[in-house]
């Protein structure tokens, strides 16, 4: 007896296609030593820089711009980002300690080290552009300090446009205390396109070449909602992530915490900037030449 196998859907064959195609060489590009040494070498500057950057916007939002309201935002936006346990220790430690009017020594350490973010950034920008040259060390560390201050700008500004809209809202509605929902809708409405267009300007700046804004921008959307996903997956899983890290890790687990969702949030970037520099039926630059 023959049996007749039944012809697949050529519709559903050719979606399949599709998707793996456009999938696959970014999990090929996503899969080589060198994207991952990329994305510690990011997570590790990241470590470096995270308390200096947040001494520098608590000390401008108690100093300078004297608002209240603009540091209860700033310690939501921690809480929405780390949860209860790690957003608890990280503000307890932020806020608890007199940190003093001016941080000369926050600022000197956060632009050393935030630099240290951009330097393997900008190379893998480069390999996936198909950039041979990186710019010289002088230059990579003036654009860097150029996107610090813009990137720590718009971040500042957004935890303000939060503090701002909670007011007015407050204000407007005679409302004492403005409901924890209504707070994270606020503080998403301004967070989130800061998120994306902070994306934007670092793959479109980084790159040492001339780089087509149109191809950057629906990925900086992708990556940034992409960003806001992960992080809701490592809030899910951290209970058990912690208990992990407390055995292995001891008294660091808080540190290892953050420099793993420092790495991973560093691949979904890397992924959006092989995606964006790809074209379609093109492979990644890193691919072009035979696995070993």
């Amino acid at each position: 007896m023959h049996i007749v196998a039944e012809n697949s859907d050529p519709l559903v064959s050719d979606t399949h296609y599709e998707v793996h195609s456009q999938w696959s060489p970014t999990i090929r590009y996503l899969s080589q030593t060198e994207v991952h040494t990329y994305a510690l070498s990011i997570a590790a500057s990241v470590l470096l820089s995270f308390f200096p950057f947040l001494i520098v916007v608590l000390s401008l939002l108690r100093n300078v711009f004297h608002i209240p309201l603009a540091e209860k935002a700033l310690v939501f936006a921690l809480s929405d980002y780390f949860g209860s346990d790690l957003g608890g220790f990280i503000i307890r430690n932020l806020t608890k300690v007199n940190h003093g009017r001016f941080q000369l020594t926050s600022v000197i350490l956060l632009l050393f080290t935030a630099n240290g973010i951009f330097e393997p950034l900008e190379v893998a920008l480069n390999r996936a552009w198909g950039v041979k040259e990186n710019r010289s060390y002088f230059g990579n560390q003036l654009l860097s300090l150029f996107l610090i201050l813009l990137c720590g700008g718009l971040a500042l500004g957004s935890i303000l446009l939060t503090a701002i809209n909670t007011n007015f809202v407050a204000a407007e509605y005679g409302l004492r205390a403005v409901p924890a929902w209504l707070s994270l809708a606020i503080f998403k409405a301004g967070a989130i396109p800061v998120t994306i267009f902070s994306l934007f300007l670092v793959y479109w700046l980084l790159p040492n070449r001339s780089v087509p804004g149109r191809r950057i921008m629906p990925v900086a959307v992708m990556v940034g909602i992409a960003l806001e996903v992960l992080k809701y997956i490592f809030l899910f899983a951290w209970p058990w992530l912690d208990r992990k890290f407390r055995n292995e890790y001891g008294p660091f687990s808080y540190s290892v915490g953050i420099i793993v969702f420092s790495m991973l949030s560093s691949l979904v970037v890397l992924a959006g900037a092989e995606w964006s520099a790809r074209k379609p039926g093109q492979r990644p630059a890193l691919l072009d030449a035979p696995l070993s």
